[in-house]
């Protein structure tokens, strides 16, 4: 990376270090439910801290619509960060102005501040340039350690940083384009790249990217029953994105033999997703869908092809699940793929797990600590892979 990163910097005693963290959390009865992305930041939170800076913290929470929305405040994520670095962390009523200011003031060396949800300022979308150079007047350094957010251009993102002389990359950020840069830029072969997901349209630009550099391709999830279409394959009524069916073609005349289609599905004649329940369901081939059925799942031939392809793999990148995961009974091929995972990373491969979907996927299968690395930024990891750059990584200081 050559990007300025936080051990680059010199001595912190005393400096106020604006750090930019991804705290977008969920939340339940004023309570923070999963902290996996507090946790995440904590190797840069306690590093600042323990060489003397004032760690002040931003992040944003939900989607307030640049107004104050009490439900939306930053106090639960506070809380529960006091109790993951067993410290007292301070809060500010605002992340601008006199009562941010104010409480900056009131810091020690070593002292952890989080200012208030960023998103109650319209500007901090808008990269305002004035509300920009507000938040950089907190600070002498500006850390980015929110990979989630770095493939937005704002305020606390991007603007910031034109306001400091210096800023770096914090040790999840460095993480994240470490594994995620790793993977595409030179992966351990066989590389095996598992695109899943609802449609084409969201992907087409991550497969375009990837097929060029894997081995192997493996297609689930919704998108692979356009594939099936552009094979001239009754899909039943299964998701098909009948405008992309010629570019499914076209990526199929181009891929070889890299790329892998389901060769059976799981089949529903009723699916509400809302309740989380599916009708009738069977098995069968993926030229054998009838007309008043719709697919689910990859079957468990499918499931069994694409696992021993994923255990042969040095390098695995997964973005996207095989099927309706969220529901018990089309998450066999999902959670098959997820084993897999767990399986080749024994076996000494390097497993990236991209955010999203893929990251409540594997966890629900409990195996997120089986695989390499499971990425905190779902958008952002799908941007990286399709070869867009990140303002958020742009903007940092060049070594």
């Amino acid at each position: 990376m050559a990007k300025l990163f936080i051990e680059d910097l010199a001595d912190l005693k005393s400096k106020r270090v604006l750090v930019r963290v991804d705290f977008n959390v969920p939340l339940k009865d004023g309570v923070v439910e999963d902290p996996k992305r507090i946790v995440a930041s904590l190797p840069t939170i306690q590093y600042l801290a323990a060489k003397g800076a004032r760690v002040i913290l931003m992040s944003h929470l939900g989607r307030p619509d640049g107004k104050v929305e009490e439900s939306m405040r930053l106090a639960p994520v506070a809380a529960e960060l006091s109790k993951q670095l067993a410290k007292p962390v301070a809060t500010a009523s605002d992340c601008v102005g006199p009562a941010a200011q104010a409480a900056v003031a009131k810091m020690q060396d070593g002292d952890v501040l989080l200012l208030e949800n960023l998103r109650f300022h319209a500007a901090e979308e808008a990269n305002d340039p004035v509300f920009s150079k507000e938040l950089a007047s907190l600070g002498d350094v500006y850390v980015n350690d929110a990979f989630g957010t770095a493939h937005r251009a704002h305020a606390s993102t991007a603007g910031v940083t034109g306001y400091l002389k210096q800023s770096v990359a914090g040790y999840l950020m460095k993480k994240e384009l470490d594994f995620l840069g790793g993977a595409i830029e030179s992966p351990k072969r066989p590389f095996v790249a598992i695109i899943g997901g609802a449609k084409v349209s969201g992907k087409i630009d991550v497969i375009r990217q990837m097929l060029p550099k894997v081995d192997k391709l493996i297609i689930g999830g919704g998108m692979a029953y356009t594939f099936a279409r552009a094979k001239g394959l009754e899909t039943g009524r299964s998701l098909v994105e009948v405008d992309k069916v010629e570019l499914a073609k076209q990526i199929l005349k181009e891929s070889g033999d890299k790329l892998m289609l389901p060769s059976d599905c799981l089949i529903t004649d009723h699916l509400d997703f809302k309740a989380r329940t599916l009708g009738a369901t069977k098995t069968c081939a993926i030229e054998a869908i009838p007309s008043d059925w719709e697919a689910v799942d990859i079957g468990p031939v499918t499931t069994e092809k694409y696992a021993s392809v994923i255990r042969g793999a040095k390098t695995v990148l997964w973005n996207g699940p095989m099927g309706v995961f969220e529901i018990e009974g089309s998450s066999k091929g999902t959670f098959g793929v997820a084993a897999a995972l767990a399986e080749a990373t024994a076996l000494g491969a390097i497993t990236v797990v991209g955010g999203g979907d893929s990251a409540s996927a594997i966890k629900k299968a409990g195996l997120s600590k089986k695989v390499s690395h499971v990425s905190t930024g779902g958008g952002a990891s799908l941007e990286f892979l399709e070869g867009k750059p990140l303002p958020g990584v742009l903007a940092l200081t060049e070594k």
